[in-house]
Parts: C-alpha cells; sequence; structure tokens
C-alpha cells in the first residue's frame, strides 16, 4: 500500500512540475527569442590621449561589419545579390519548405512584408540543395500558402555557405549602408521580427 501510494505522489509532482514549465515556458519564451536577436556591434575603449588614465574609459562603438555579399536567383532564374539592395535595409531569412520552425514564422514574414515592404527589401532565401529542397518544392509551397514575399532560390548554396547557415530558420538584419546589424537562428515571433527591424529602419 504505500508503495502504491509513494507511485502515486510521485506521478501527481511529475504532472505539476510539467504543468509549471509549460507555464514558464510560455512566460518566458519572447524574451528568450529577444535575446536570441544579437546585435552586430561592440564597443571598444576610448583611445583618446588626452584622457585621465585613471577615469573609466568610455566606449565607442566600432564599426558595424559590412554584410557578406552573395548571390541568388529569383522565380524567373535571374541572379540577384545581396549588395544590389543597397540604399534600403534588408531582411534576409534562410528556409526550407520541409523544416516546421521555417513554416511556422512564414506568415509573421508576410505581415511584416505587408506593412514594410516598401521600405525594406525582404530577401526570403530557399535553401535549394537539389534533393531534399528543390525550386519546384519551395514555390509549391509558397504558391499554395498565398505568400506575397519576395522568394530567392540559393541553387549553387552561395549564401549558405556565406553565411555559414547550418541550422534553419536563420535571419539576418542589414542596414540601408550594408552594415549586418542582427541576426537571429531559430523562429522568431512576430515582435522579434519588428524588434529587429526597427533596429535596421532608424
Amino acid at each position: 500500500m504505500k508503495k502504491n501510494a509513494y507511485w502515486i505522489w510521485l506521478s501527481l509532482l511529475l504532472v505539476v512540475l510539467l504543468v509549471a514549465a509549460g507555464f514558464l515556458y510560455n512566460s518566458l519564451k519572447d524574451k528568450v527569442e529577444l535575446s536570441n536577436l544579437v546585435a552586430q556591434t561592440t564597443a571598444a575603449p576610448s583611445e583618446d590621449p588626452t584622457a585621465d588614465p585613471a577615469a573609466p574609459a568610455a566606449p565607442t562603438a566600432t564599426p558595424r561589419p559590412a554584410a557578406p555579399d552573395f548571390t541568388v536567383y529569383d522565380v524567373e532564374g535571374n541572379a540577384v545579390s545581396l549588395s544590389s539592395m543597397q540604399g534600403k535595409p534588408v531582411v534576409v531569412n534562410f528556409w526550407a519548405s520541409w523544416c516546421g520552425p521555417c513554416k511556422s514564422e512564414m506568415p509573421d514574414f508576410q505581415k511584416a512584408y505587408e506593412q514594410h515592404g516598401e521600405a525594406v527589401h525582404f530577401m526570403i532565401v530557399n535553401m535549394t540543395d537539389g534533393m531534399q529542397e528543390t525550386k519546384e518544392k519551395a514555390k509549391a509551397y509558397v504558391d499554395k500558402q498565398g505568400f506575397t514575399f519576395p522568394v530567392y532560390y540559393d541553387t549553387d548554396m552561395d549564401a549558405a555557405m556565406t553565411y555559414g547557415v547550418s541550422s534553419i530558420p536563420a535571419t539576418y538584419f542589414v542596414a540601408a549602408d550594408g552594415s549586418l546589424i542582427a541576426r537571429a537562428n531559430g523562429a522568431i515571433s512576430l515582435a522579434t521580427l519588428e524588434k529587429g527591424l526597427s533596429m535596421i529602419m532608424e
């Protein structure tokens, strides 16, 4: 009898812990996503020779790195480079139609495109390896969902290799001057996407 009571209490404790973990996950989800949005900038100490050496060094922002260029192809097969987008901010998102997390965030990218598409270039880059993902599969998925953002096909894997993309989805936020401002690995919410957009639309 004592043994049965022990297992019942243990089972109840496990259920309580699982429920608590679920609530904690939901409450922290957006905070974790926002921390996943990594700004591509660092601070360096001031090198002013007249500065008091005993005073704390004032941080100065170092130049942001340039976003590495790459070439992908539009639906008609025309080559399009990231550098050709310079002059407007750019959101680069790597995805594939077989990727569940990629598909979960795509409606949010569509909403953001509808709201900011005039001011921001959206480069939704399909990881078109020709085996697991083909242009035909990707296009069929986009057409079925009714997405209208521009999709580009990384058939040479130039973009993926340039950015070292080993897991998807992955999103990069590029300023109008071509500097890389922030990146996020994994699926992001609309709030996180808007946060990234605000960083490149300032």
